[in-house]
């Protein structure tokens, strides 16, 4: 049979694992990796916080893809094709030992990313996959069931199969150079961002945290439960990336101009409000500044009192019924106005991307141009944080390679 050949456009997550699968699920197939930058890999190497989180704890596929704003119907396929446990068992196989934290995430044991980098790097030495270094594709030509690509070099390759695994681009204009080949782009916007609350006070707490706030952006459905950071420009944690996830078409049509209300407590007011007798007799005799009863940092307990002008030497008894009612308020529904973000950087990702009603959600193909695959940020596919977007990432690779392995058999 007459070698064909594979080249994958982009050096990240889903480029390598689609390579590194289609080389070893086939012969006569070449496999190359054009990466524009001067290293691959660099989301893997920065990914959570430099440990990579590289899926979340094995669950049923219809609980897992419920952490996706964008791609359900997508990922129900393809992860019949490669499930997180099954990701984990394949860098398993490969030497990677992985350990799962208590919230589901799932990292390398060695804590460094590098562990991932280097299982995918001697992956592609035992699979003879060309990795090239600054090779930016600038026009892909379908020509007869294969693709002319061109480079900015001035150089053109001609390639049987093509997968796009560049990432997401964060404009419009960035995906001209896809015009030619006829596929819609949903406008791409940022997905995971922290909130900004310029010249607040509240930013002088910067680095405390709380396990289990409620947050809401008002005048929306838009609400989420759990650990909140005060930040040096606002408010970030896991409760404010989720939000930004789903809220990311909406919060950049209000051009991240909204209010937002904290519930400090993690609990509804009224049952607060049941509490709040029990606890106001129980420390009735000690000053309500030194005696915080619901676990709050100290720091943001004697703000949160100050802000509703209590005097934190007046004792619990001597509370005037006025300033309880606008502490229990402050406590379960604190109004903020964002105006602005911040790029998670580590964990960037963009909502928007290739329409994937034009793409066969089994094998990733093109339904416009066959033998043209698609893998990772560049669908309009995008996860919550906790290791779902590298999920993606391998699941459709791995399942354009499994396409890209049976075509080539045939």
């Amino acid at each position: 049979m007459r070698e064909k050949n594979l080249v994958v456009i982009g050096g990240g997550a889903s480029g390598f694992f689609c390579a590194i699968n289609a080389a070893s699920l086939t012969e006569n197939l070449k496999v190359t990796i054009l990466e524009k930058q001067s290293k691959v890999l660099q989301k893997v190497k920065v990914s959570g916080g430099g440990r990579c989180n590289i899926t979340h704890q094995y669950m049923l596929s219809s609980q897992f893809i419920k952490n996706y704003p964008r791609g359900k119907n997508l990922l129900k396929k393809s992860l019949q094709n490669l499930s997180s446990e099954a990701t984990m068992n394949w860098f398993r196989e490969k030497g990677v030992d992985l350990k799962t934290e208590d919230d589901g995430r799932v990292f390398p044991t060695s804590n460094q990313s590098q562990s991932i980098i280097d299982c995918l790097l001697h992956a592609c030495e035992e699979n003879n996959i060309d990795v090239k270094l600054k090779h930016e594709v600038i026009s892909i030509i379908p020509t007869n069931g294969s693709f002319t690509l061109q480079l900015k070099t001035g150089s053109t390759i001609v390639a049987n199969y093509v997968m796009l695994a560049c990432g997401g681009f964060q404009t419009q204009l960035q995906y001209d150079w896809l015009k030619n080949l006829g596929h819609t782009i949903v406008n791409p916007v940022p997905s995971l961002f922290t909130f900004n609350i310029p010249n607040h006070p509240l930013r002088e707490l910067m680095g405390i945290s709380i396990e289990n706030a409620i947050v809401k952006v008002n005048e929306t459905s838009l609400v989420d439960q759990g650990a909140l950071l005060i930040t040096h420009w606002g408010f970030s944690g896991p409760a404010v990336l989720r939000l930004s996830a789903w809220g990311a078409k909406l919060l950049s049509e209000e051009k991240y101009n909204f209010s937002i209300s904290i519930n400090w407590l993690g609990k509804p007011e009224h049952e607060i409000r049941s509490e709040w007798n029990t606890i106001r007799n129980t420390l009735k005799g000690q000053l309500i500044g030194s005696k915080n009863p619901f676990e709050l940092p100290q720091r943001l307990w004697l703000y949160l009192i100050a802000s509703v002008k209590i005097n934190e030497q007046i004792k619990w008894s001597e509370l005037p019924s006025k300033q309880q009612n606008q502490l229990i308020h402050a406590l379960s529904a604190s109004t903020y106005i964002v105006i602005g973000k911040t790029t998670f950087k580590e964990e960037f990702v963009t909502c928007g991307g290739i329409a994937l009603e034009e793409v066969d959600t089994q094998t990733m193909e093109s339904k416009l141009h066959s033998n043209l695959f698609f893998g990772g940020e560049i669908l309009d596919v995008d996860g919550i944080t906790g290791g779902f977007n590298f999920q993606h990432a391998w699941a459709s690779g791995y399942s354009a390679a499994l396409a890209i392995a049976q075509k080539n058999k045939i």
